[in-house]
C-alpha cells in the first residue's frame, strides 16, 4: 500500500481543506491535458487515488488504522510550540484577524473561519480578504471558504468571494482544470440559492454583478428574467419591462 499522505505531499494530520489544496496544486502539474503528453499519466492515477482515498472519512479512517500507516505516522512527531492561533486571536488589526479566519479554515475550525468572516465583512464594508494573501492562497482558501458559507447558506457572502476569485482567474489562469468547479458553484447560487432565501435588494445586485462575469447570453438572460421577477415584487414596472426585454433580446 502506497502512502497517500507522501503521495500528496502532506503531513498525516492535514485537514480536508490542505487535502484540496494539495490535489489541485499536483493535478495541474500532472494531468495529461496540461503536460500535453502521456508521461505522467500513471503519476496522475496514484494522484488521484490518493485524494479519493483521503477526501473521504470513512476511507481515510480506515487508510489511518491500516498497520501500514501506524508503522509510517511514527516518523511523524508534532511537537508543541507557539501557539499561532492565541497569538492572532489577541490582535484586532485587520491582517491578523484575515490570517486568523484561514488559519481556522485550515485546523478545521470551520464555525469560527465563517463567524468571523462575516463579522469582518459586517464591521467593515470595504474589507477585502485578498489583499493579506498571495492570489494563489486567496484563491484556494477563499474557495473553500466560499463552500462553507453555501453550506451554511450564506449566499451572499459566497457569491462575493466567487465573483473575486473569477475575476482573478480571468485575468491570469491559476485553477485552470478546477475553474469549471468555481464556475458550477457560482451558477448554482445565482439560479437556485437567491430568489427567496435573501432580500430582495441584494439579490439584485447579485444578478446585476453576474452580468458582468462573462457567463454568456443565455445565463444572462436567465439573471435578467430572474430580476424582473424581484423588480416586479417590489413594485418597480418600469425596470422589470426593462429586464425582460433585455432578456429577450440577448437570448
Amino acid at each position: 500500500m502506497e502512502d497517500c499522505y507522501k503521495i500528496l505531499g502532506i503531513q498525516p494530520n492535514a485537514t480536508v481543506a490542505e487535502i484540496r489544496r494539495a490535489y489541485r496544486k499536483k493535478a495541474k502539474l500532472l494531468h495529461p491535458d496540461s503536460t500535453g503528453t502521456q508521461d505522467t499519466t500513471e503519476e496522475f492515477r496514484r494522484l488521484v487515488k490518493a485524494y479519493e482515498i483521503l477526501s473521504d472519512v470513512r476511507k481515510r479512517a480506515l487508510f489511518d488504522e491500516s498497520s501500514f500507516y501506524r508503522y509510517r505516522s511514527r516518523e511523524y512527531r508534532p511537537s508543541k510550540s507557539f501557539d499561532y492561533r492565541e497569538w492572532l486571536l489577541a490582535r484586532n488589526d485587520e491582517e491578523s484577524r484575515s490570517k486568523l479566519i484561514f488559519f481556522d479554515l485550515l485546523h478545521q475550525r470551520e464555525d469560527d473561519a465563517v463567524e468571523e468572516f462575516k463579522r469582518m465583512c459586517m464591521n467593515n464594508a470595504n474589507f477585502r480578504l485578498a489583499k493579506w494573501f498571495t492570489r494563489e492562497d486567496f484563491m484556494d482558501y477563499g474557495f473553500i471558504l466560499a463552500e462553507e458559507l453555501v453550506l451554511r447558506e450564506e449566499y451572499y457572502d459566497a457569491f462575493i468571494l466567487l465573483e473575486q476569485i473569477i475575476q482573478m482567474e480571468y485575468s491570469y489562469p491559476y485553477f485552470r482544470l478546477f475553474f469549471p468547479e468555481v464556475i458550477d458553484l457560482t451558477k448554482s447560487i445565482l439560479k437556485y440559492k437567491l430568489d427567496g432565501k435573501i432580500a430582495d435588494e441584494l439579490a439584485l445586485d447579485v444578478w446585476e454583478r453576474a452580468l458582468e462575469l462573462g457567463f454568456g447570453n443565455k445565463d444572462d438572460s436567465f439573471f435578467l428574467q430572474k430580476m424582473a421577477i424581484v423588480y416586479r415584487r417590489i413594485g418597480d414596472e418600469r425596470t422589470a419591462r426593462i429586464c425582460e426585454e433585455e432578456a429577450m433580446r440577448i437570448c
